[in-house]
């Protein structure tokens, strides 16, 4: 599976390496809700967590759905805006600005689109004006749990009021601990975007792609560029509406993550880590065998890659991966025998989730493929 971004005559100048405050932002919430995503950050997460104040910790609850299981598209917002022309801001205040000029109805439908839309990259009636629609993002946002539907609620019946409230967020986790953190990172981001412009002159689109990850190729005709991910997507860097062209931002924080941006009506974005921590190796070589066997079948490695995000019963792996229950049962006994994955009742319901500490161990290579 992939994700497609069709560039069949995009210029070379249209290709843009920038990195942006309000992206890295993102990364960091991420981190912070979920550690186990990034544990050459395991320090950090657990310093800065510990020391947020219990209102702006709760705060971070009421939306973390926006940066938890994957990323929304309003913390790149100058994808949607045709006169940004794919450059992020200096400043996060100038990224906050942007995200200010959005209209309502592109934030919204971008705030929601992950956890209340059956469809990324279809873009239905708006919620704001459609009765049906917002019928539909009201009754997943209701599945998603009570914190969830309050902000959906809240965000339908009063867009302002709920911007105005994420940009104070936005801020406040600025004066907590980011601005340290983009103090120590800015010139780093500055610097490979810089090198990747350099590369993207001198060897051309593929050479550059093939530096930002060996998940990212170029076809052979030039026409399109393929992201490995879990999903499956197609997206233009042709849009007239928003004006032709691509950008990669670079993060410091964001390993093992490579996320592209590609709804319609916004600029392709690919959002991809510059650096790879240092993990600490396996335990007895007896333990690494099993493990390496029981990701030595196809369909386990599959099951991973759902696990790795999110935890998921039974019927619903069997559902994802179109196999039979007991199939997926047979597979969870070989991953949970080697002590890969956890399991946690949840009322009449078992969940199965990887366990990114344990799968760490195993190498950044395996870790990075699963939560590409």
């Amino acid at each position: 599976m992939s994700v497609t971004i069709e560039i069949a005559g995009l210029p070379p100048e249209r290709v843009v390496f920038r990195h942006s405050p309000l992206a890295e932002l993102c990364t960091a919430l991420h981190a912070l809700a979920e550690p186990g995503h990034h544990p050459g950050l395991h320090g950090w997460t657990t310093a800065t967590n510990a020391g947020l104040k219990p209102d702006l910790a709760d705060r971070l609850c009421e939306a973390d759905f926006l940066w938890v299981s994957t990323f929304s598209d309003i913390l790149m917002p100058f994808a949607a805006l045709p006169d940004a022309h794919g450059l992020p801001g200096d400043t996060l205040a100038e990224d906050l600005d942007m995200l200010d000029r959005l209209d309502d109805d592109v934030f919204t439908h971008a705030a929601l689109e992950i956890s209340c839309s059956p469809h990324y990259s279809l873009k239905g009636a708006s919620p704001l004006v459609n009765a049906r629609a917002r019928e539909l993002a009201l009754e997943r946002a209701t599945a998603r749990g009570p914190r969830q539907l309050d902000f959906a609620k809240r965000l339908l019946d009063d867009p302002p009021a709920v911007r105005a409230w994420l940009r104070r967020l936005f801020e406040d986790c600025a004066e907590a601990f980011f601005n340290d953190v983009w103090q120590r990172v800015r010139v780093q981001l500055a610097a490979d975007a810089r090198h990747k412009t350099e590369v993207l002159r001198r060897k051309g689109l593929a050479g550059a792609l093939a530096e930002v990850s060996p998940a990212i190729a170029l076809t052979d005709d030039g026409a399109r560029i393929t992201v490995d991910k879990l999903g499956s997507g197609r997206a233009t860097a042709l849009d007239p509406a928003v004006g032709a062209g691509i950008t990669l931002v670079p993060s410091s924080l964001g390993w093992p993550h490579l996320l592209v941006g590609h709804a319609p009506g916004w600029r392709p974005v690919i959002h991809y880590p510059v650096a790879a921590p240092e993990l600490p190796g396996p335990g007895s070589l007896d333990l690494l065998k099993l493990r390496l066997e029981a990701l030595s079948h196809q369909m386990r490695m599959r099951m991973c890659r759902y696990l790795a995000r999110a935890a998921f019963s039974t019927g619903e792996l069997a559902t994802a991966l179109d196999i039979s229950a007991p199939e997926v049962s047979r597979h969870i006994a070989v991953l949970k025998k080697a002590g890969l994955i956890t399991t946690r009742r949840r009322g009449r319901y078992v969940l199965h989730q990887l366990d990114l500490t344990v799968v760490a161990r195993l190498g950044s290579d395996f870790l990075e493929g699963v939560l590409r």
